[in-house]
């Protein structure tokens, strides 16, 4: 189970001449949202990625708005683990959960978890945070994933894991934030 004080939200690649492209993207946004918005009640460090910045553009400003402080770790291998600034991001949570959102399913986070898995994190998959620019490419990554042992979660079950308890000022905030 999700422990919201070993636990980090990794948010891959949301940009702009990508998200544009996603099979239902304005779900995918509303629910990256509402898990930005609940790790911050629950006070997750946050890591963002961009892949090829120059080329794909930044971070979509919906989600941007919502992490003012957060500067995204520019990337170019499709797994986040090639890239060592990523790495040095990660280690510096002193985190071993890892709780993955993001673009595309069947490429970034893919890789991504699977590598996590492979140096010993925990990796969750947030399904309705990811998207592809198909459904059956986002149902071909979220197979092979189950397939090889990584969580598969959803936004609310999540944040309710990470809460762990029906009641209290966080409980109320999240609740707000779902429904």
């Amino acid at each position: 189970m999700l422990d919201a004080k070993n636990t980090v939200l990794v948010l891959i690649d949301i940009q702009a001449r990508l998200a544009v492209a996603m099979h239902e993207k304005e779900k995918l946004v509303e629910n990256l949202e509402k898990l930005i918005k609940g790790a911050g009640v629950l006070e997750l460090p946050v890591i963002l990625t961009e892949q090829n910045p120059d080329g794909l553009g930044e971070t979509v400003p919906e989600i941007k708005n919502l992490l003012p402080d957060i500067n995204p770790v520019p990337k170019f291998s499709f797994s986040c683990c090639d890239d060592e600034g990523f790495t040095r991001a990660l280690k510096a949570t002193g985190r071993n959960q890892v709780l993955i959102a993001g673009i595309e399913a069947h490429v970034c986070v893919y890789q991504t978890a699977m590598q996590l898995k492979a140096a010993g994190y925990e990796a969750q998959v947030v399904v309705d945070a990811t998207a592809s620019r198909t459904d059956d490419n986002k149902r071909i990554g979220l197979d092979k994933l189950r397939h090889e042992g990584i969580a598969l979660t959803g936004v609310e079950t999540a944040l309710f894991e990470l809460l762990k308890v029906a009641g209290g000022e966080k409980f109320k905030k999240i609740l707000k934030i779902v429904k």
